[in-house]
């Protein structure tokens, strides 16, 4: 028997997200309003607390703790209901919001809280890089120097346009490098200018992986594969804009635990927070989480 979502929860929003702080008062009136009982109501403005809070809501014994923020919110908050029986519910107030994106849950607060309160339960897989849990997608390259280097005002204020305009400043000084895929048969050496490791379908708020989910067992390493910018930029545009040409330029490799490494060591971006470096190992943790996604 499927359980249904539950009716009481613990709110915690990253006000230092780019949304949370002006909508976490409307999204606590909207979800007590649409009738779910909140033990407790946390915007945490210091992101390095976030960890904390939501560790001791799961601890507390909510039965499901809803986070809202960004992906990076999102993902460091995953780490604290693997093996807790505690159901996971988002509010997507950040910038690309890719894991929203994935188990298709409305980008605005009223669709989102709609979700919590009508929507259903679903296990998911979670990634795993070197024991580090991550709800969507990983990168190598230039993600995690845009990541690491792009200023809190340009993204607060300009989004996925924000990113886009560092990333092309961030180009300037980037490399391609030698990549090396091994998933214990068989080992893949190819030279490379990004790597995607992905658990869900989007990165950056961009579907990258069609073919792929949530449960679906594996994870997913793309590769754009080149020596030269321009392909980076070409494999950009042409994903962005779902070409069927972007093809052209990215390998998949696929496996449940997967060694990586790159020549130079480069750091491990994990749905937006520079948390890793290669070499890595990556690993899909099957059906780890519970999720409220649209009933639909």
């Amino acid at each position: 028997m499927v359980k249904p979502v539950p009716r009481e929860a613990v709110l915690v929003v990253n006000a230092h997200s780019r949304k949370g702080e002006r909508l976490f008062q409307a999204a606590k009136a909207k979800l007590e309003e649409a009738g779910l009982r909140l033990l407790a109501a946390h915007a945490v403005k210091d992101p390095s607390r976030l960890d904390d809070v939501v560790r001791e809501a799961v601890a507390s014994g909510a039965p499901m703790v809803i986070i809202g923020g960004g992906d990076g919110s999102l993902s460091c908050s995953v780490d604290f209901l693997v093996d807790h029986d505690c159901v996971f519910a988002l509010l997507p107030l950040g910038t690309a919001n890719s894991f929203a994106r994935t188990l298709g849950i409305p980008l605005d607060l009223d669709g989102a809280v709609r979700t919590i309160v009508e929507g259903r339960r679903r296990r998911i897989d979670l990634g795993v890089i070197d024991g580090d849990y991550f709800a969507n997608c990983a990168a190598i390259g230039l993600s995690p120097l845009i990541g690491d280097s792009v200023p809190h005002g340009l993204k607060r204020y300009l989004g996925r346009f924000g990113y886009l305009l560092w990333a092309l400043w961030c180009l300037f000084r980037f490399r391609s490098f030698l990549l090396t895929v091994d998933d214990g048969e068989r080992s893949r050496s190819l030279r490379v200018l990004e790597v995607r490791i992905a658990n869900g379908r989007f990165h950056g708020g961009v579907e990258i992986v069609e073919d792929t989910d949530v449960d679906s067992g594996d994870m997913v390493v793309q590769a754009v594969t080149g020596k030269v910018r321009r392909k980076l930029i070409w494999n950009w545009f042409a994903t962005m804009l779902r070409l069927p040409a972007r093809h052209q330029t990215t390998v998949e490799i696929r496996g449940r635990r997967l060694r990586v490494t790159t020549i130079p060591p480069l750091p491990i971006s994990i749905d937006g927070e520079v948390l890793g470096q290669t070499p890595a190992i990556v690993e899909t943790a099957p059906h780890a989480i519970e999720v409220v996604v649209p009933r639909a």
